[in-house]
């Protein structure tokens, strides 16, 4: 789930930070600029595990900083496909079921991906899947908001989100008639659009046994150890009936 990964930076230290040793300042100035960020076809980047390698420190014409060369290595969430992981449910839409680990909150289950059959129930904002019963009914068992789920990483998107620059202008009334204001607006992109593009995003499934609610295994595994405890009970009551008829005679 967690993996390091080598990474190479020019680190910039401004003059107030000279009081620092140099390694420690590149920490603190590392960790500034990649803690909880997501690098492309990297991860999500956590924490700085350690410096491999110091460059040279120069100083720039014009620039009091110092800029140094530095290999190191980094702590970055991402996790492997068919990793198995246990989070909570955050919420739940026709898209799917929305996972959450407290850290990271961009993993979908889509409805292909559910326990079938199963449907989404519009009131209660839950996905609930009909469990078969042995006598041909099913029992509905719903996925509610908060609830721990375990789900197998099935894939994972990484997507180029480019910064938002400032709003267009407004054209004034007046000045370029209709015709000008519509051709503008069906060339420019939506910068909503552009903003709500999400970088990092795990695609996951708990279509197989023993994955989705723990809550629905937890009950069954009890059941099941109740069951079969009643067999062992029956058991040894015939053993000793055995050895007792076997004593009369």
């Amino acid at each position: 789930m967690f993996v390091l990964a080598e990474l190479k930076d020019n680190v910039r230290i401004a003059p107030e930070l000279f009081r620092l040793k140099l390694p420690e300042a590149i920490k603190e100035q590392i960790n500034r600029k990649l803690a909880n960020k997501v690098l492309l076809n990297v991860g999500l980047c956590i924490a700085l595990k350690d410096i491999v390698k110091l460059g040279h420190s120069i100083i720039l014409p014009g620039d009091g900083a110092s800029h140094t060369e530095v290999h190191f290595r980094y702590i970055v969430f991402r996790p492997m496909v068919g990793d198995v992981i246990t989070g909570k449910i955050r919420s739940c839409s026709r898209e799917g079921v929305h996972i959450t680990l407290g850290f990271f909150d961009d993993i979908l289950i889509p409805p292909s991906a559910l326990q079938h059959p199963s449907r989404y129930e519009e009131t209660e904002q839950a996905w609930v899947w009909e469990y078969p019963l042995e006598d041909g009914n099913t029992h509905d068992l719903y996925m509610d908001i908060g609830e721990s789920i375990k789900f197998r990483v099935s894939g994972e998107v990484f997507e180029e989100s480019s910064p938002i620059g400032p709003p267009d202008q407004e054209v004034p009334s007046g000045s370029g008639g209709s015709g000008a204001g519509t051709g503008g607006g069906s060339g420019s992109t939506n910068p909503a659009q552009e903003s709500n593009k999400t970088p990092y995003r795990i695609v996951a499934a708990i279509n197989e046994s023993g994955l989705g609610l723990q809550s629905w295994w937890v009950q069954q595994n009890q059941d099941e150890g109740e069951a079969d405890e009643e067999d062992g009970e029956g058991e040894e009551q015939e053993q000793e009936e055995q050895e007792e008829a076997s004593e009369e005679d």
